[in-house]
């Protein structure tokens, strides 16, 4: 077979490679889904230095426990389980508030790595639109910083990630019901703390009239400049 005819090693072969004692194969694994595993910490932790924290925590997990992958789910599903469970962890022990901003350049690095809203990668006109385009984007951002972590994780791998149900329930080895919970009640919170609730009504029972309420949460592109780990 020709160089041209080779085909590239999948994301099993790759994690048995590293597993059998390849030194390459879990660096090339990573870099195949570094953006979107990024883009998971960084919305779940909230800001670029605790995002890498839980990034790199999750991969070196991922690293030294890679033997004990089953191929019960895809290998893609098994990573953002651990970085996510990672993430969730750092959360639990340090009742983490985020309090420091993102960065400045997340529009630069709109087109990697995750779904978003509020303009499309070539929307460079009007400053005025981009300014409140870019407010819009940090106020979901900051919202979720004051959800419960299982719903901030449903919200930010289903609305923001584009992940099915199905696949969500695998990564954080729950029900489809308790993702579909998680997410409705989430997305209600939300809506109150984003104003798109009438004053006074219940956050989880949102108002029937006000699509928003109850609308898949969609927020700001994300850097993908994770660190690579050590």
């Amino acid at each position: 077979m020709s160089d041209h005819d080779a085909v590239d090693p999948t994301d099993a072969e790759l994690l048995q490679a590293h597993v059998d004692g390849d030194r390459e194969a879990f660096g090339v694994l990573f870099a195949r889904h570094r953006d979107r595993l990024w883009a998971v910490a960084l919305r779940t932790m909230g800001n670029p230095e605790d995002a890498a924290d839980g990034l790199q925590d999750g991969l070196i997990a991922a690293y030294r426990r890679a033997a004990s992958f089953r191929g019960d789910a895809a290998v893609t599903t098994w990573l953002h389980r651990v970085v996510v469970n990672a993430c969730l962890d750092r959360i639990r022990a340090a009742k983490v508030r985020r309090a420091d901003p993102l960065p400045d350049d997340l529009e630069e690095y709109g087109d990697r790595g995750s779904l978003a809203t509020g303009g499309s990668a070539g929307d460079d006109g009007d400053p005025a639109e981009a300014a409140v385009r870019g407010e819009r984007q940090q106020r979901v951002l900051d919202a979720l910083s004051g959800l419960p972590a299982e719903q901030r994780a449903a919200l930010v791998l289903v609305d923001m990630e584009g992940y099915p149900v199905s696949e969500v329930a695998l990564i954080l080895n729950c029900a489809e019901g308790t993702v579909k919970s998680r997410c409705s009640r989430g997305r209600a919170k939300l809506a109150v703390t984003l104003g798109l609730l009438a004053p006074g009504r219940d956050p989880d029972h949102p108002d029937p009239g006000n699509p928003a309420a109850s609308a898949p949460v969609r927020s700001a592109r994300s850097p993908r400049g994770p660190p690579t780990p050590d």
